[in-house]
């Protein structure tokens, strides 16, 4: 197998595969990201184990699942991963088990540029790395603002051999900030066009943090944060207005990949970097209600896209598509294992090298998801299917179980879990199975359980923190301000 001299994971906040035109979006959003998926292969099904930011980020970063580092929420005892007790020895196993520190082990050079760890207490995700910079602004910045860091790790990296760096940009995270000047290159573009005014009436008659009727309440307490955006979702030329806003994010965060690609070659450095492009979690914009944010455990916020290209590795099969399902987990086994490290033994991903190499097309035979900082949730994907259990609403309008054909309806517009029962049941067998497979392992209690007892998700601590009982009532549906009042996050039947 040949080596590169160079891997470059570029980490983009929020982006969701299907705003992407390599993953057929018909917007051009990703030029530059385009051009890498022709040159290499990208993946249709992989997806981050636990959602959002803190949880992600955590899991793959030490190749494990949630339900196994304790990290599951963005705050409260599940926050942080579980310490190691009295079989701490001088060094911690975290660090020894970290993705960075397989590649240090295995003689790269790493290098980290985010400002995650700061803005979310994350620091687990800096184990093992050689150097770290934190960009300076929580998360709060634009690309041209992390510009400066990536110019100088090509100047002073760009020519060496056996380096690796991660970065990290926050464009299409809320609030939606892009500079002016960069332009709206879509304003003469339509909306995607699955959400019908039918269907948003149907959302503006659901309820829940972020919902149609007051998407973001920021926009109004803080509207110099925000370039893009509007308070409410009516009718499609709200629809146009909020999807812009996403759309100029995943652009700009593009035109710096582009940039940052272009001074890889002014160096002579492109053909021996490997490239790739991932994110942490998707973005809903609509999908279940939720309108810009990553709230729920179903197929928006858990997709991700993975695009690599491997100079000597990927040339023979510009542009190819993998459909197996993966975790993000799984990749950082893979990566390990690409760079010529040694995979921890207790790591929960598994080797894809396989498939990077040429092999065939194999995936996990199902993927088990969740989501414990906005509702409380896991789902299982497989075959056509995911099947959603919510344990704690978030105070959002959801029952108890949830199961979409993601073929036949990838916006999860259609809940069938009553008209299939069976695919619903076979769902649920394997939720149980993965759940008690791991506890069963870890020894330890359920996180996402621990979490309701703590009072809740982080983000959802209480409906009267998102207005809704006052929202509901004014808008002439005081039975579901009684039922929250009552329920709290409990789900419906």
């Amino acid at each position: 197998m040949t080596k590169p001299k160079r891997i470059v994971y570029i980490d983009i906040d929020s982006l969701r595969p299907d705003h992407l035109g390599c993953y057929g979006y018909h917007r051009n959003t990703s030029p530059s990201i385009d051009a890498v998926a022709a040159e290499g292969i990208r993946f249709d099904n992989y997806y981050v184990t636990d959602a959002p930011c803190l949880p992600s980020r955590t899991a793959l970063f030490t190749g494990r699942f949630g339900i196994n580092t304790g990290v599951v929420n963005h705050g409260g005892c599940y926050a942080d991963p579980w310490i190691e007790g009295k079989e701490r020895g001088f060094r911690s196993t975290s660090t020894e088990h970290a993705l960075a520190e397989r590649l240090r082990q295995a003689g790269w050079y790493t290098t980290s540029i985010t400002p995650f760890p700061h803005r979310h207490s994350g620091y687990q995700i800096w184990e093992g790395f050689h150097e770290t910079y934190d960009t300076g602004h929580d998360g709060g910045e634009t690309a041209d603002q992390t510009w400066p860091y990536l110019d100088r790790w090509l100047k002073t990296f760009g020519h060496e051999e056996n380096v690796f760096l991660h970065f990290n940009v926050w464009d299409p995270h809320t609030p939606y900030r892009t500079p002016k000047e960069f332009g709206n290159r879509f304003e003469n573009d339509p909306a995607p066009d699955w959400l019908t005014q039918e269907q948003i009436d149907l959302l503006r008659e659901s309820y829940g943090p972020y919902d149609a009727r007051e998407t973001n309440p920021s926009i109004k307490t803080h509207p110099e944060a925000w370039t893009y955006g509007t308070p409410e979702i009516k009718d499609r030329d709200d629809f146009k207005k909020w999807i812009d806003g996403y759309d100029v994010g995943v652009s700009f965060a593009d035109h710096y990949v582009g940039r940052f690609i272009e001074g890889l070659k002014a160096i002579g450095a492109y053909e021996d970097t490997a490239l790739i492009i991932s994110a942490d979690h998707g973005e809903n914009q609509g999908e279940l209600g939720v309108w810009g944010d990553h709230q729920t455990a179903d197929q928006i916020t858990s997709r991700v896209p993975l695009i690599i290209r491997w100079p000597g590795l990927t040339d023979d099969r510009p542009g190819q598509v993998y459909s197996g399902l993966h975790y993000n987990i799984d990749f950082s086994a893979t990566l390990v294992d690409l760079a010529g490290g040694t995979i921890p033994e207790p790591w929960d991903g598994r080797s894809f090298a396989d498939v990077v190499k040429g092999g065939p097309d194999l995936g996990r035979e199902y993927l088990v998801v969740s989501q414990g900082t906005w509702a409380c949730q896991r789902a299982v994907r497989w075959d056509d299917w995911i099947l959603i259990r919510t344990y704690h609403t978030g105070f959002k309008d959801f029952p108890s179980l949830m199961l979409f054909n993601l073929k036949e309806d990838p916006h999860e517009t259609r809940n069938l879990a009553r008209e299939r029962p069976e695919v619903t049941a076979e769902g649920l067998r394997r939720l149980e199975e993965w759940v008690t497979e791991n506890l069963r392992q870890s020894g330890r209690e359920d996180p996402l359980m621990a979490v309701i007892a703590e009072g809740g998700p982080f983000h959802a601590t209480s409906a009267e923190q998102h207005n809704l009982p006052v929202r509901l009532r004014s808008t002439g549906r005081g039975h579901l301000a009684d039922w929250l009042e009552k329920n709290g996050g409990l789900p419906r039947d």
